[in-house]
Protein backbone atom coordinates (compact mmCIF):
# COMPACT_ATOMS: atom_id res chain seq x y z
CA UNK A 1 0.00 0.00 0.00
CA UNK A 2 1.55 2.93 -0.68
CA UNK A 3 1.21 6.47 0.98
CA UNK A 4 0.83 9.66 -0.74
CA UNK A 5 0.21 13.34 0.29
CA UNK A 6 0.04 16.22 -1.62
CA UNK A 7 2.46 16.27 -5.04
CA UNK A 8 2.05 19.35 -5.85
CA UNK A 9 4.92 22.79 -4.46
CA UNK A 10 3.93 26.57 -4.59
CA UNK A 11 7.21 27.98 -4.50
CA UNK A 12 6.83 30.98 -4.07
CA UNK A 13 5.65 30.36 -0.49
CA UNK A 14 9.11 28.19 0.68
CA UNK A 15 10.21 31.35 2.23
CA UNK A 16 7.25 30.84 4.88
CA UNK A 17 8.41 27.57 5.77
CA UNK A 18 10.78 26.69 8.99
CA UNK A 19 14.50 25.85 8.23
CA UNK A 20 13.30 22.03 8.98
CA UNK A 21 10.87 22.14 6.30
CA UNK A 22 7.94 20.24 8.90
CA UNK A 23 6.15 23.37 10.17
CA UNK A 24 6.57 21.65 13.79
CA UNK A 25 4.19 18.86 12.62
CA UNK A 26 4.97 15.42 13.72
CA UNK A 27 2.85 12.45 15.00
CA UNK A 28 2.50 13.25 18.44
CA UNK A 29 1.39 16.76 17.63
CA UNK A 30 -1.62 15.09 15.50
CA UNK A 31 -2.26 12.97 18.16
CA UNK A 32 -2.85 15.19 20.63
CA UNK A 33 -4.69 17.16 18.01
CA UNK A 34 -7.10 13.89 17.98
CA UNK A 35 -7.34 13.23 21.37
CA UNK A 36 -8.59 16.69 22.09
CA UNK A 37 -10.98 17.38 19.34
CA UNK A 38 -11.85 13.58 18.14
CA UNK A 39 -11.78 11.48 21.14
CA UNK A 40 -13.56 8.43 19.45
CA UNK A 41 -10.72 8.12 17.06
CA UNK A 42 -7.81 8.42 19.72
CA UNK A 43 -6.65 5.31 20.35
CA UNK A 44 -6.13 5.07 16.32
CA UNK A 45 -2.05 4.78 15.22
CA UNK A 46 -0.84 7.69 13.41
CA UNK A 47 2.07 7.15 10.83
CA UNK A 48 3.73 9.42 7.78
CA UNK A 49 2.40 8.72 4.64
CA UNK A 50 5.18 7.71 2.31
CA UNK A 51 5.05 10.45 -0.34
CA UNK A 52 4.57 13.56 1.43
CA UNK A 53 3.78 17.51 0.14
CA UNK A 54 5.51 20.80 1.34
CA UNK A 55 2.21 22.95 1.19
CA UNK A 56 0.24 20.06 4.00
CA UNK A 57 1.98 17.61 6.32
CA UNK A 58 -0.51 14.25 5.60
CA UNK A 59 -0.66 11.55 8.23
CA UNK A 60 -2.23 8.37 8.29
CA UNK A 61 -5.54 7.95 10.53
CA UNK A 62 -6.00 3.91 11.97
CA UNK A 63 -6.28 2.25 8.26
CA UNK A 64 -9.01 4.22 6.77
CA UNK A 65 -8.22 7.97 7.24
CA UNK A 66 -6.01 10.49 7.02
CA UNK A 67 -5.13 13.74 8.90
CA UNK A 68 -3.38 16.80 6.90
CA UNK A 69 -2.33 19.95 8.21
CA UNK A 70 -0.94 22.56 6.45
CA UNK A 71 2.24 24.20 7.16
CA UNK A 72 1.91 27.67 6.70
CA UNK A 73 -0.89 30.58 6.55
CA UNK A 74 -0.85 30.84 2.64
CA UNK A 75 -2.39 27.19 2.96
CA UNK A 76 -4.72 27.38 5.97
CA UNK A 77 -7.66 28.90 3.66
CA UNK A 78 -7.44 25.50 1.44
CA UNK A 79 -8.77 23.44 4.41
CA UNK A 80 -12.23 25.13 4.86
CA UNK A 81 -12.45 25.54 0.52
CA UNK A 82 -11.97 21.66 0.15
CA UNK A 83 -14.12 20.69 3.31
CA UNK A 84 -16.80 22.97 1.70
CA UNK A 85 -16.75 22.34 -1.92
CA UNK A 86 -15.11 18.71 -2.24
CA UNK A 87 -18.38 16.94 -1.19
CA UNK A 88 -20.28 19.12 -3.75
CA UNK A 89 -18.00 18.55 -6.95
CA UNK A 90 -17.21 14.59 -5.97
CA UNK A 91 -20.70 13.39 -7.92
CA UNK A 92 -19.99 15.00 -11.27
CA UNK A 93 -16.28 13.71 -11.22
CA UNK A 94 -15.24 10.21 -13.16
CA UNK A 95 -12.57 9.31 -10.25
CA UNK A 96 -12.32 9.66 -6.62
CA UNK A 97 -11.45 12.85 -4.90
CA UNK A 98 -10.66 13.34 -1.48
CA UNK A 99 -13.96 13.08 1.07
CA UNK A 100 -13.71 15.49 4.18
CA UNK A 101 -14.57 13.36 7.31
CA UNK A 102 -14.01 16.23 9.84
CA UNK A 103 -12.82 19.69 10.37
CA UNK A 104 -9.88 20.25 13.16
CA UNK A 105 -9.28 23.38 14.88
CA UNK A 106 -6.47 25.35 16.17
CA UNK A 107 -5.04 23.82 19.18
CA UNK A 108 -2.26 21.81 20.86
CA UNK A 109 0.13 24.95 20.31
CA UNK A 110 -0.92 24.40 15.88
CA UNK A 111 -2.00 27.46 14.85
CA UNK A 112 -4.61 26.62 12.03
CA UNK A 113 -7.59 24.89 10.95
CA UNK A 114 -6.82 20.84 9.73
CA UNK A 115 -8.41 18.04 8.45
CA UNK A 116 -9.51 14.55 8.66
CA UNK A 117 -10.31 12.74 5.12
CA UNK A 118 -10.80 9.11 4.12
CA UNK A 119 -7.78 7.42 3.01
CA UNK A 120 -7.68 6.82 -1.01
CA UNK A 121 -5.63 3.72 -2.52
CA UNK A 122 -3.53 4.53 -4.93
CA UNK A 123 0.00 5.25 -6.27
CA UNK A 124 0.86 8.21 -7.19
CA UNK A 125 1.22 8.37 -11.18
CA UNK A 126 4.81 8.08 -12.45
CA UNK A 127 5.69 7.02 -16.08
CA UNK A 128 6.49 3.77 -14.76
CA UNK A 129 3.37 2.77 -13.38
CA UNK A 130 1.36 3.14 -16.72
CA UNK A 131 1.29 0.65 -19.40
CA UNK A 132 -0.93 3.41 -21.31
CA UNK A 133 -0.36 6.80 -21.40
CA UNK A 134 -1.80 8.02 -24.44
CA UNK A 135 -5.21 6.38 -22.64
CA UNK A 136 -3.95 7.78 -19.31
CA UNK A 137 -4.20 11.62 -20.82
CA UNK A 138 -7.51 10.48 -21.85
CA UNK A 139 -8.19 9.75 -18.76
CA UNK A 140 -7.45 13.21 -17.04
CA UNK A 141 -8.49 14.91 -20.04
CA UNK A 142 -12.42 13.42 -19.43
CA UNK A 143 -11.59 14.52 -15.58
CA UNK A 144 -10.97 18.53 -16.87
CA UNK A 145 -14.30 18.29 -18.88
CA UNK A 146 -16.26 16.65 -16.00
CA UNK A 147 -14.58 18.81 -13.97
CA UNK A 148 -15.12 21.87 -15.85
CA UNK A 149 -19.24 21.46 -16.44
CA UNK A 150 -19.60 21.16 -12.35
CA UNK A 151 -21.66 23.85 -11.17
CA UNK A 152 -19.63 26.82 -10.93
CA UNK A 153 -22.35 29.25 -9.03
CA UNK A 154 -21.26 30.26 -5.61
CA UNK A 155 -17.92 28.87 -5.95
CA UNK A 156 -14.48 30.18 -4.80
CA UNK A 157 -13.72 32.76 -7.53
CA UNK A 158 -9.59 32.66 -7.83
CA UNK A 159 -7.58 35.19 -6.36
CA UNK A 160 -4.77 34.44 -3.19
CA UNK A 161 -6.42 31.32 -2.18
CA UNK A 162 -5.78 29.49 -5.91
CA UNK A 163 -2.38 31.70 -5.44
CA UNK A 164 -3.82 33.41 -8.67
CA UNK A 165 -4.01 29.95 -10.48
CA UNK A 166 -8.13 30.60 -12.60
CA UNK A 167 -6.88 34.39 -12.69
CA UNK A 168 -4.51 35.74 -15.80
CA UNK A 169 -1.11 34.93 -15.98
CA UNK A 170 -0.46 38.83 -15.75
CA UNK A 171 -0.55 38.63 -11.45
CA UNK A 172 3.03 36.66 -12.29
CA UNK A 173 4.81 39.59 -15.34
CA UNK A 174 6.90 41.24 -12.40
CA UNK A 175 8.26 37.63 -10.87
CA UNK A 176 8.27 36.59 -14.84
CA UNK A 177 10.22 38.79 -16.28
CA UNK A 178 13.11 39.38 -13.44
CA UNK A 179 12.99 35.72 -13.59
CA UNK A 180 13.99 36.30 -17.28
CA UNK A 181 16.43 38.43 -16.81
CA UNK A 182 18.07 36.85 -14.38
CA UNK A 183 17.93 33.39 -16.57
CA UNK A 184 19.45 35.65 -19.49
CA UNK A 185 22.32 33.51 -21.41
CA UNK A 186 20.88 30.50 -19.79
CA UNK A 187 17.70 29.88 -21.62
CA UNK A 188 16.51 31.53 -24.80
CA UNK A 189 14.92 34.71 -23.45
CA UNK A 190 13.99 35.79 -26.69
CA UNK A 191 11.60 33.43 -27.57
CA UNK A 192 10.38 33.14 -23.57
CA UNK A 193 9.53 36.83 -23.80
CA UNK A 194 7.02 36.05 -26.80
CA UNK A 195 5.76 33.29 -25.26
CA UNK A 196 4.61 35.38 -22.08
CA UNK A 197 3.90 38.05 -24.28
CA UNK A 198 1.52 35.87 -26.05
CA UNK A 199 -0.17 34.18 -23.24
CA UNK A 200 -0.51 37.71 -21.74
CA UNK A 201 -2.45 38.89 -24.68
CA UNK A 202 -4.78 35.85 -25.08
CA UNK A 203 -7.55 37.45 -22.69
CA UNK A 204 -9.93 35.24 -20.96
CA UNK A 205 -13.62 35.71 -22.23
CA UNK A 206 -15.52 32.59 -21.06
CA UNK A 207 -17.89 31.81 -18.24
CA UNK A 208 -16.12 31.38 -14.46
CA UNK A 209 -15.35 27.10 -14.71
CA UNK A 210 -14.01 25.16 -11.92
CA UNK A 211 -10.62 24.47 -12.31
CA UNK A 212 -8.45 22.28 -10.15
CA UNK A 213 -4.82 24.53 -10.10
CA UNK A 214 -2.30 22.00 -9.22
CA UNK A 215 -2.86 18.93 -12.03
CA UNK A 216 0.27 17.63 -11.81
CA UNK A 217 1.81 13.40 -11.66
CA UNK A 218 2.08 13.97 -7.53
CA UNK A 219 -1.51 14.49 -7.53
CA UNK A 220 -3.32 11.81 -9.73
CA UNK A 221 -2.92 8.37 -8.08
CA UNK A 222 -3.18 5.46 -9.85
CA UNK A 223 -3.89 1.68 -9.62
CA UNK A 224 -3.11 -1.49 -12.18
CA UNK A 225 -2.20 1.76 -14.59
CA UNK A 226 -4.86 3.43 -14.37
CA UNK A 227 -5.86 7.03 -12.98
CA UNK A 228 -8.32 6.18 -10.15
CA UNK A 229 -8.38 9.47 -8.05
CA UNK A 230 -7.19 13.24 -7.84
CA UNK A 231 -6.29 14.35 -5.02
CA UNK A 232 -4.90 17.84 -3.39
CA UNK A 233 -7.64 20.46 -4.20
CA UNK A 234 -5.95 23.36 -2.51
CA UNK A 235 -5.19 25.49 -5.54
CA UNK A 236 -8.55 24.87 -6.89
CA UNK A 237 -11.44 27.51 -7.37
CA UNK A 238 -13.73 29.24 -10.23
CA UNK A 239 -12.17 31.04 -13.31
CA UNK A 240 -10.19 30.32 -16.47
CA UNK A 241 -9.40 26.94 -16.71
CA UNK A 242 -5.79 27.48 -18.65
CA UNK A 243 -3.84 26.74 -15.66
CA UNK A 244 -5.01 22.96 -15.73
CA UNK A 245 -3.45 22.54 -19.09
CA UNK A 246 0.17 22.91 -18.29
CA UNK A 247 0.21 19.08 -17.72
CA UNK A 248 0.83 18.70 -21.41
CA UNK A 249 4.35 19.58 -20.80
CA UNK A 250 5.30 18.30 -17.71
CA UNK A 251 4.12 14.79 -17.84
CA UNK A 252 2.83 14.45 -21.93
CA UNK A 253 4.74 13.76 -24.83
CA UNK A 254 4.01 12.96 -28.33
CA UNK A 255 0.72 10.55 -28.76
CA UNK A 256 -0.25 11.33 -25.19
CA UNK A 257 -0.03 15.04 -25.43
CA UNK A 258 -1.83 14.77 -28.34
CA UNK A 259 -4.45 12.42 -27.11
CA UNK A 260 -5.13 14.74 -23.98
CA UNK A 261 -5.23 18.02 -26.04
CA UNK A 262 -8.00 16.41 -28.90
CA UNK A 263 -9.91 15.21 -25.63
CA UNK A 264 -9.65 18.39 -23.58
CA UNK A 265 -10.84 20.90 -26.26
CA UNK A 266 -9.54 23.89 -25.43
CA UNK A 267 -9.72 26.66 -27.92
CA UNK A 268 -6.11 28.20 -28.84
CA UNK A 269 -6.15 31.28 -26.81
CA UNK A 270 -6.30 28.96 -23.44
CA UNK A 271 -3.51 26.75 -24.95
CA UNK A 272 -1.27 30.22 -25.42
CA UNK A 273 -2.15 31.37 -21.26
CA UNK A 274 -1.51 27.73 -20.34
CA UNK A 275 2.12 27.92 -22.38
CA UNK A 276 2.25 31.29 -20.14
CA UNK A 277 1.43 29.18 -16.47
CA UNK A 278 3.57 26.35 -17.89
CA UNK A 279 6.36 28.58 -18.33
CA UNK A 280 6.08 30.86 -15.42
CA UNK A 281 6.46 27.80 -13.47
CA UNK A 282 9.51 26.62 -14.90
CA UNK A 283 11.36 29.69 -14.81
CA UNK A 284 11.03 29.93 -11.28
CA UNK A 285 11.76 26.63 -10.66
CA UNK A 286 14.48 26.74 -12.86
CA UNK A 287 15.84 29.80 -10.80
CA UNK A 288 15.64 28.28 -7.76
CA UNK A 289 17.70 25.48 -8.60
CA UNK A 290 19.92 25.81 -11.70
CA UNK A 291 23.20 26.05 -9.92
CA UNK A 292 22.36 23.19 -6.88
CA UNK A 293 19.95 20.52 -8.65
CA UNK A 294 21.01 19.41 -11.95
CA UNK A 295 18.52 16.71 -12.26
CA UNK A 296 15.65 19.03 -11.58
CA UNK A 297 17.22 21.83 -13.50
CA UNK A 298 17.28 19.61 -16.64
CA UNK A 299 13.54 18.95 -16.13
CA UNK A 300 12.48 22.20 -15.81
CA UNK A 301 14.91 23.01 -19.24
CA UNK A 302 13.26 20.89 -21.16
CA UNK A 303 9.33 21.83 -20.24
CA UNK A 304 10.66 25.15 -21.00
CA UNK A 305 12.05 24.07 -24.59
CA UNK A 306 8.64 22.01 -25.10
CA UNK A 307 6.81 24.89 -24.15
CA UNK A 308 8.97 27.16 -26.58
CA UNK A 309 8.86 24.54 -29.60
CA UNK A 310 4.92 24.45 -28.60
CA UNK A 311 4.24 28.15 -29.20
CA UNK A 312 6.45 28.25 -32.42
CA UNK A 313 4.19 25.14 -34.44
Amino acid sequence: MHGHGNGGDTPQMTDHLPPDGRAGIDAALVKRLIADQFPQWRDLPVTPVQVDGRDNRTYRLGEEMTVRLPTAAGYAPAVDKEHRWLPVLAPSLPVAVPEPLAKGAPGAGYPFEWSVRRWLEGETASAGRIDDLPAFAVAVAEFLLALQSADATDGPRAGAHSFHRGASPAHYDDETRRTLAALDGRVDTARATAVWDAALKATWQGAPVWFHGDLASGNLLVREGRLTAVIDFGTSGVGDPACDLVIAWTMFAGESRKAFRTTVRQDPATWARARGWALWKALIVLAEVIDTDKAQAAEQLHVIDEVLTDHET
